[in-house]
């Protein structure tokens, strides 16, 4: 493209990969037009409010006012950059199949617009073959040729949210081309922002290594909720074998239990590659029984509470206060939370649920608001059981512990209180006298 656009992008999407691309774009010198269709998002950006809490006020402020970042909802800017990177959702559908109609549409938008010289980029999690096979023929139907007219390359998002620890551009960045010309114009945007890019022979690599990435979490962490559950059975708690475990220096990595696998990435992303092997008449066991086991997960959780029970109750009588709904500790985001699973499960039986979360301060279910409950010493007395699905850093364990009744512990967030006939954690193999 001629050099008056070098230096210009466009961003696709603004949610979790999206905004904090875009800033971090912005920060290195680049000049981003973050697009979404969703106008709430484009209004609170514009009035330099940020809703998510992996980008400060300050941050999204400064990239605003100076107009590094312009947040906008009219595609028609693309005509007028030098690169494109498309971070939109791939959820599953109800049926669990890959939901593509968000990069087929940003795909339809940007063949509209798109223009000689013109880098584009997919980072949104999807199974192998997605580049090529999805977006590279709406591309091209104008007649403009990839590696030739314009470049397409693949380039998985790797954004942990909630992470502190790893800045996005310490995060090493694969990179896979349609062409080897495409490789190389991904490599040259991608270079001047993170500190190592690494390059895969083709697009399929890349949107694989996405894949294995979190298929290895979600087996890994499944097999330790079937643990933990194993564990119930042979009074044996599984916490103190993970940490004993995880003393040997090699061959080994810990995970963890909880209440089921939740978010958009673990629990979707392996299910976007067993869809790809069952097109080839194949499939992968691991996957399956993973997805079984996280699935089962939620009904445990409330199978065991209903254990945990003072006598002549049960969870059709009681009441049952849940801390945290998110899928992930400091995250406020509630979107594939099995957090939430265990809640409407609880209401399907009857029980008088509540919930806390200090991130979280209503949300909706089936067409009905529910709040979240003030976490106070009466509320906590009345109900007949606390249990703790997200372990957000400011639980506050000893209020808890002090008022509560009964105290079911699905994240280990007590393993510093003191035991008691009150507390049971996920795993732990405590028998209920």
């Amino acid at each position: 493209m001629a050099d008056k656009y070098k230096g210009k992008l466009a961003v696709i999407g603004l949610g979790f990969v999206g905004l904090p691309l875009s800033v971090t774009l912005a920060e290195k010198g680049f000049q981003v037009y973050g697009i979404d269709v969703d106008v709430r998002k484009i209004a609170s950006l514009n009035q330099k409010i940020s809703y998510i809490d992996d980008i400060s006020q300050e941050r999204l402020e400064h990239a605003v006012e100076n107009q590094s970042f312009i947040p906008t909802d009219d595609y028609e800017i693309m005509k007028s950059v030098q690169s494109i990177i498309v971070c939109v959702p791939t959820p599953l559908t109800k049926d669990k199949n890959p939901d593509l109609k968000y990069v087929e549409s940003a795909g339809a938008e940007i063949a509209k617009h798109l223009q000689k010289g013109q880098l584009v980029i997919l980072e949104s999690s999807t199974f192998p073959g997605t580049t090529k096979e999805v977006l590279l023929p709406l591309l091209e139907k104008q007649g403009l040729q990839a590696g030739i007219d314009f470049f397409l390359a693949n380039s998985p998002e790797r954004i942990d949210p909630g992470n502190k620890q790893y800045a996005v551009t310490q995060i090493p960045k694969v990179v896979g081309g349609v062409t080897a010309a495409c490789q190389k114009a991904a490599h040259d945007l991608y270079s001047q922002v993170y500190d190592q890019v690494v390059l895969v022979s083709s697009t399929e690599a890349a949107e694989l290594t996405k894949l294995l990435e979190n298929t290895f979490r979600f087996v890994n962490i499944s097999f330790m909720n079937e643990m933990a559950v194993l564990c119930d059975d042979l009074n044996i708690n599984i916490w103190e074998v993970i940490d004993a475990a995880a003393t040997k220096p090699y061959g080994y990595t810990p995970f963890y239990p909880g209440p089921g696998i939740g978010g958009h990435c673990i629990p979707v992303d392996p299910l976007y590659l067993q869809w790809k092997l069952l097109q080839s008449k194949k499939s992968s066991d691991f996957i399956s029984l993973s997805d079984n086991v996280n699935v089962k997960m939620v009904h445990y959780v409330v199978n065991r509470t209903n254990e945990l029970l003072s006598k002549g109750k049960d969870v059709k009588s009681a009441k049952v206060l849940l801390y945290g709904v998110t899928y992930k500790k400091d995250v406020a985001d509630i979107r594939d939370s099995t957090a939430v699973e265990v809640f409407e499960e609880f209401l399907d039986r009857g029980t008088d649920v509540y919930y806390h979360d200090p991130l979280i301060h209503e949300m909706k279910m089936n067409g009905i608001t529910y709040k979240s409950a003030d976490l106070t010493e009466e509320l906590l007395k009345e109900m007949d059981c606390v249990v703790i699905l997200t372990d957000h850093t400011q639980i506050p364990l000893s209020l808890i512990e002090e008022h509560a009744v009964l105290i079911f512990d699905t994240r280990n967030a007590t393993r510093k209180l003191t035991d008691s006939d009150k507390l049971f954690r996920l795993g732990d193999g405590k028998k209920v006298q």
